[in-house]
């Protein structure tokens, strides 16, 4: 019986079949055309202005739960590039501490100054490249995210650290104008870590500006102490508005700040230098103050 109705209905299909040799009305007999395309897989990409709780630089789709940045959050993007070139043919996603990424991490320092109104390292802020994940690069990924972060007020800058603390709010034009966030007057603790004070307050060190130092290794240019005086000296005296001269040495001392080796190897030359009064307390800023906040001594 099994056999029997499996015959009648192959003969019912046979049959149905032949039927179907003849062209409907509005059709033109031609399956293989009437199938819609596939959608093209649309490959993962973050967005410029989301907030992050997770701080790594590298963006794997697994930890990707952007909030908004009115809430507490770590990182911020606030730039989404794409790699081109031979970056973009490699097998693999560049290292964020290497050399191949010094250029993207430039594109990022130059888009986070317009995005916070000025120069990020006179600030409490730091900067970093997140590429796409290996898993994310092995399937077509070629997009970085630009982040920037707080840090810490005692450890950042001024201890050379680069750890993201927690905030609220976006720091779109952040620096546009007067803000907490920018390093001022400090005093140096038992530690040798520069605590933040009011200018009016007896201090030793202010913040004067950011020497660029030449590409090298970091090894190097923490060697060349003399340099870095010189080169701070002239960033004091622009800061101040005093000439560079034979008498600037007189006129005051210098401390200054390096990007820790992993900032260095990921791109950052920015070095933060500091108007050191040689152990004198002051009660003002010498900022535009002249030869009268900065005698020959």
């Amino acid at each position: 019986m099994r056999r029997q109705v499996t015959a009648a209905v192959a003969a019912a299909f046979v049959m149905v079949v032949a039927a179907g040799c003849g062209t409907p009305a509005g059709t033109d007999g031609d399956l293989s055309d009437d199938w819609r395309p596939m959608a093209q897989a649309e490959q993962f990409s973050p967005k410029a202005g989301e907030c992050h709780t997770i701080s790594e630089p590298t963006a794997y789709l697994t930890s990707y739960a952007p909030v908004d940045c009115a809430n507490t959050h770590l990182v911020e993007t606030f730039h989404v590039g794409t790699f081109t070139g031979a970056l973009a043919a490699r097998t693999s996603p560049p290292k964020v501490e290497s050399a191949t990424m010094r250029s993207t991490f430039a594109d990022c320092d130059t888009r986070a100054k317009q995005f916070v109104g000025g120069d990020w390292r006179d600030a409490r802020l730091s900067v970093q490249v997140a590429p796409a994940s290996p898993a994310g690069w092995a399937g077509g990924a070629r997009w970085y995210r630009c982040d920037i972060f707080e840090v810490d007020e005692v450890n950042g800058p001024n201890g050379e650290s680069d750890a993201a603390i927690q905030r609220l709010g976006s720091l779109r034009d952040a620096l546009a104008k007067r803000s907490g966030l920018l390093l001022s007057c400090m005093n140096e603790d038992k530690w040798g870590m520069l605590r933040p004070v009011a200018c009016t307050t007896g201090h030793q060190f202010e913040y004067a500006g950011t020497w660029t130092a030449p590409d090298r290794s970091w090894g190097d240019a923490t060697r060349d102490e003399a340099s870095v005086h010189s080169a701070c000296r002239a960033v004091i005296a622009r800061f101040a508005k005093v000439p560079v001269d034979a008498k600037l040495p007189y006129r005051t001392g210098t401390a200054y700040r390096f990007p820790n080796r992993l900032l260095w190897e990921r791109g950052d030359r920015g070095i933060r230098c500091y108007y050191w009064s040689g152990g004198t307390s002051v009660k003002r800023s010498i900022a535009g103050g002249g030869t009268a906040v900065l005698p020959v001594r």
